[in-house]
């Protein structure tokens, strides 16, 4: 079975507490822990590069802003991200769970990876964008109950 980025980015969210993952004096032994997992060499360096573009991201300046306004999507973002993934973005949004912000981070990480990209993508990326994000832990458990259980949101 072919490993991917997902699949890595999934594993450490699931078995590693954040701080453990996304500090970068700790991903030596993670390294070396995903490789005896079982992951290729390559899709470990992809997911740490991904994980630290997110870092990177969430350092830049903030889109924070008006909150009634609509995005609109470049036509190499449309041909990436499907109508089903763009309209899952809507919803979050409508429902408080992501922001101006976190969306476009989201976007941004949803665009760095290689592969085709579908719903179940895009939840995982909400959700590791949301635990990287300061105060966004509450949107992050309603995420998260979306992702595992496959449901609508949980008041």
């Amino acid at each position: 079975m072919k490993e991917t980025l997902l699949d890595v980015l999934m594993y450490l969210f699931e078995n590693y507490q954040d701080g453990e993952f996304s500090d970068s004096d700790n991903q030596e032994n993670l390294r070396v822990e995903l490789s005896a997992a079982g992951f290729p060499d390559e899709e470990v360096a992809h997911a740490f590069a991904w994980l630290d573009g997110l870092a990177n991201q969430r350092n830049a300046p903030s889109l924070r802003g008006r909150t009634d306004t609509l995005r609109l999507y470049a036509p190499q973002e449309q041909e990436r991200l499907s109508a089903e993934c763009r309209g899952f973005l809507l919803y979050l949004e409508q429902l408080g769970i992501l922001n101006s912000e976190s969306r476009e981070l989201v976007i941004e990480r949803l665009l760095a990876f290689e592969d085709e990209i579908d719903i179940e993508r895009v939840k995982w990326v909400c959700l590791l964008v949301l635990i990287n994000q300061p105060g966004s832990e509450e949107a992050a458990v309603h995420l998260e109950d979306m992702v595992y259980y496959h449901g609508e949101f949980l008041h």
